[in-house]
């Protein structure tokens, strides 16, 4: 088959050449009309439908200069048609000819006549000449190159003329196409809102039918919604509301599509016109119908309409009466599923449930529709940590709801809030004033600079029923207005030094926050705020103890109080306070060693991050002052008659854990000497806390709790002060005892030697045969009795090593404190056992010299008991068994100038050397708590 036969139009150069003829001789030149037309609308028809579609052809259209041509012809046909009426601010400019400057000078005529919108339809030839043109310019403005030739050649201005002067629907749709593709870049979408184009978009959604014209007009808008600016003139300009009456007219697929994306561009940052707008509109419902659409780019973009909706206060009733907690729960819930999505999608929907907890028909509708558990699911999850602060701050709503109270704590809230106190997670984000609770009246004072925390707390104290009004709430008390006084504890340091009740007392008169001036200054309200909050409606119940009194929450509660970078909030002590004072906390502050956490924590300076390592935190006052007036609480309660019984019951008929945590806890919170002792000494509480140290620990810090507990009651016991060493011994390396035995060792020894003692090494050790047979039984009946050494001079001595023989040949000749006892002890740090300190404790004992005994004990003690040793040392002078370093052992750990933790773990080591036999330990342990002689005549410790 032959070739086609090639035609003018397929030259580019041909083409180009009668668009720019038609565009200087214009429309309604002198030429023949029908002369020029056939040409043009050939070349019109072959740009569009070949040249421009063709690979690189918009580029080469563009590099040729066809679009200063395409823009002139475009200003004669938009000069050719009818003339708009007088424009306003908001609309087309009036002249054309101030967008020539940039192509050829239009000619002369006359100026375009008015006309109103329901103009005549242009002629068919320049409707066809628009048309051709019109979609060229389009297609040409797909391409970011040809975006930036078009605004810099003035293009735009005469395309808001055809859309204000031509009112075909196929014009229009042309029009607004390349309107909307020019708005893909920045600089060229704020010049369309300047030229006016807006209101002339917004007339066609209402005056045009047509399905394909009304996608180009939407698709406009929505690239127009570019930036919050935009969005907001968008929303100010009246976009919105055709747009919802759209949707709400069940269009076509294709029309549902465009209005929802444009909706979501429109709602981003959500604005209070864009919401009122679209509620107006009727959107909401088909909005919720349309979040159930088959098609998913549909139903996503619904989904984030109505989670963009939430942030407006306004909406949001209206929203929940539509059906709108139950579609966001439902798609929150899906995409926290197995199969869900990432957490990047799941943040605009956590943001919109929170919302929705503002106004209480929404949080009764959340609450019903299992809501509750799903904010407990993110609270818990690591991965949700920054939406942890939001998520607080919208729980906060049920402050008075009991049932979802209930079900909360059921679900394990408490213990997250005390998590929540010393997080890491970030403050919860500013919402905007139009985001406040929409049960009461829109609070109004726009010429009033006030802090956005005090907006947020101020919204929730009005919608809560705390205020009557914003009128209650003077924005004067905003911490941005006036500064916060000085910390409640900071006066009573400076006019009193001891401890006492007022100091929890002054933040008592801060209950009435949102009624008086004074007292909404006072209370800080910070990111831990809400929790604080929560926490404290938890210890107003008649029995908190099932949740604020455990492990988690008070450890919660101690971290924040102490870690607090600044004066940590009233609302803390109170709480700490309303516990301490509750008698139906009693056994629970014994049971889970709430007590001993509280004296630990706040008195001692001692954290459970803080141990088993010796890592220093000093105990601040303000602490200990406040440690002590907890304790002193607690023994209030533990000392009335209620709460001797309900001690006396754990003590003998609880649980073995409840019995153990009841007898270490005693020392702490009862002072009455009557009480202790019976319940201690006479009914065996002592016995019990001792026998259960060597058994499996039932709290992490347990034995920490128990050297303190002891050494607590040795104080109770004997409030002297017990020396923690026993008294000196004459071991002074720098200035000892003469040495007798050193006589024997030099070249010319006086007396000379009549015996020798052979070691296993073969060292021969010089020796007098009488002073060594008076110094010891042994040695008498082995040197003066009837055994054959007793006629031998090289007496063999069997298991010895030279450094254990050396303190015993000293001390058979009568040396004693001459610092020969210190030469087998090895240095602090090393072992004991197997050493050859126990090689000659060994040989002194099997060698009858309880002197020689007494003296390398005291060389132990001296070394690594005395100022040079530290509690990893006590488990080594343990392990040797003698019952006086037993005893000396137990006196190091529970002596009163002794540091906690270096006490603590001292019994950590004492526990672990003494292994199952805790016999010994227990001895040694309760000698010392009674103040006794392990061993003395007439002492009794029967307890």
């Amino acid at each position: 088959m032959a070739a086609a036969k090639p035609t003018l139009t397929d030259s580019l150069s041909f083409c180009l050449a009668q668009l720019t003829a038609a565009a200087g001789e214009g429309l309604g030149g002198g030429k023949d009309t029908a002369t020029n037309e056939t040409p043009l609308g050939r070349a019109l028809l072959a740009l569009r439908t070949r040249h421009v579609k063709a690979a690189g052809g918009i580029e080469r259209f563009r590099a040729r200069g066809g679009l200063r041509p395409l823009l002139a012809l475009l200003r004669r046909a938009a000069a050719a048609g009818p003339a708009p009426s007088q424009a306003g601010p908001g609309s087309a400019p009036s002249s054309v000819e101030s967008a020539t400057s940039a192509g050829p000078a239009p000619s002369p005529g006359p100026a375009p006549s008015a006309a109103s919108s329901s103009a005549p339809s242009p002629p068919a030839r320049l409707r066809k000449t628009l048309d051709l043109a019109l979609s060229i310019l389009a297609n040409c403005c797909t391409e970011g190159a040809c975006r930036a030739e078009v605004r810099r050649l003035g293009g735009i201005l005469p395309l808001v003329t055809i859309l204000q002067c031509v009112k075909t629907d196929s014009i229009q749709n042309r029009t607004a196409r390349a309107l909307g593709n020019l708005a893909m870049e920045p600089e060229s979408c704020g010049d369309i809102h300047s030229a006016g184009a807006v209101p002339l978009l917004v007339e066609n959604l209402t005056a045009c039918q047509d399905s394909q014209c009304l996608q180009s007009v939407v698709r406009a808008l929505r690239n127009l919604a570019d930036s919050p600016q935009h969005r907001l003139a968008l929303a100010q300009q009246g976009a919105v509301r055709p747009l919802a009456e759209l949707l709400a007219a069940a269009p076509d697929p294709a029309l549902t599509l465009a209005l929802v994306r444009a909706l979501l561009e429109l709602s981003r940052g959500c604005s209070r016109a864009c919401a009122e707008q679209l509620s107006l509109g009727g959107g909401l419902g088909p909005l919720v119908s349309l979040a159930s659409h088959p098609k998913k780019a549909v139903r996503e973009a619904t989904i984030l309409i109505l989670a963009n909706l939430c942030a407006q206060g306004l909406v949001r009733p209206a929203l929940g009466n539509a059906g709108g907690v139950d579609v966001l729960l439902g798609e929150l819930r899906r995409r926290r599923g197995p199969n869900g999505a990432g957490p990047a999608s799941q943040q605009p929907l956590v943001r919109a449930v929170c919302l929705l907890c503002r106004e209480a028909i929404n949080r009764a509708r959340l609450r019903d529709a299992g809501g509750l558990e799903l904010l407990m699911g993110l609270l818990r999850d690591p991965r949700a940590s920054a939406w942890h602060p939001r998520v607080v701050a919208a729980l906060v709503g049920f402050l008075y709801d009991t049932g979802a109270l209930g079900r909360l704590q059921a679900l394990g809230l408490v213990p997250l809030l005390a998590g929540q106190l010393c997080g890491d997670a970030g403050d919860e984000e500013e919402e905007g004033r139009e985001a406040a609770s929409w049960d009461f009246p829109e609070e109004r004072t726009p010429d009033r600079a006030e802090a956005g925390s005090f907006r947020s707390l101020r919204s929730w104290l009005i919608s809560e029923g705390y205020a009557a009004g914003p009128g209650d709430i003077s924005p004067d008390w905003s911490p941005e207005r006036c500064p916060l006084p000085p910390p409640p504890p900071e006066p009573a340091e400076q006019t009193s030094s001891t401890p006492g009740p007022t100091s929890l007392r002054t933040p008592r008169t801060l209950r009435t926050l949102g009624r008086s001036p004074a007292a909404a200054s006072e209370e800080p309200w910070g990111r831990e705020g809400p929790a604080l909050l929560l926490l404290s409606r938890f210890s107003q119940a008649p029995d908190p103890s099932g949740a604020l009194v455990t492990g988690p929450a008070l450890c919660g509660l101690l971290a924040y109080v102490t870690g607090s970078p600044g004066p940590p909030s009233p609302r803390a002590l109170r709480i700490l306070a309303r516990l301490t004072c509750n008698p139906a906390c009693l056994e629970a502050f014994v049971r889970s060693y709430g007590a001993a956490l509280l004296r630990a924590w706040l008195v001692l300076g001692v954290a459970p991050d803080d141990w088993p390592s010796l890592r220093a935190r000093p105990a601040r006052r303000q602490h200990r002052e406040l440690g002590e007036m907890l304790l002193q609480n607690l023994t209030v309660q533990a000392e009335s008659p209620f709460g001797v019984g309900a001690l006396t019951h754990l003590l003998l008929s609880g649980s073995p854990e409840d019995r153990v945590a009841c007898a270490l806890t005693l020392p702490f919170i009862c002072r009455k000497p009557s009480l202790w002792r019976r319940l201690l000494l006479d009914q065996g509480g002592l016995r019990l806390l001792l026998s259960a140290l060597t058994r499996p620990a039932p709290h992490p810090l347990f034995l920490f709790f128990a050297a303190d507990s002891l050494s607590c009651l040795q104080g109770l016991v004997s409030p002297t002060v017990i020396p923690v060493l026993p008294p000196p011994i004459p071991l002074d390396l720098d200035s000892p005892s003469p040495c007798l035995y050193e006589r024997l060792l030099g070249p010319a020894p006086i007396p000379a030697p009549d015996l020798h003692f052979l070691l296993d090494s073969g060292l021969q050790l010089p020796a007098q045969r009488a002073a060594s047979a008076t110094a010891s039984p042994f040695f008498r009946a082995l040197l003066a009795g009837s055994f054959a050494e007793a006629q031998m001079d090289l007496v063999p001595l069997r298991g010895l090593s030279p450094s254990a023989a050396w303190p015993i040949l000293h001390h058979l000749h009568g040396c004693r404190g001459c610092g020969a006892a210190l030469r087998p002890i090895p240095p602090p740090g090393q072992p004991l056992l197997g050493s050859e300190a126990e090689e000659a404790l060994e040989a002194a004992g099997r060698f009858l010299l309880p002197g020689l005994e007494e003296e390398l004990e005291e060389a132990v003690g001296h070394i690594h008991l005395g100022p040079h040793g530290g509690p990893e040392s006590v488990g080594e002078v343990f392990r040797l068994g003698r019952p006086r370093l037993v005893a000396h052992c137990a006196r190091w750990t529970l002596g009163p100038g002794q540091c906690p933790q270096k006490r603590a773990l001292a019994l950590v080591g004492l526990v672990e050397a003494a292994g199952e036999e805790a016999g010994p330990l227990t001895e040694a342990l309760l000698a010392v708590v009674m103040g006794v002689e392990l061993g003395a005549k007439g002492s009794s410790l029967d307890c």
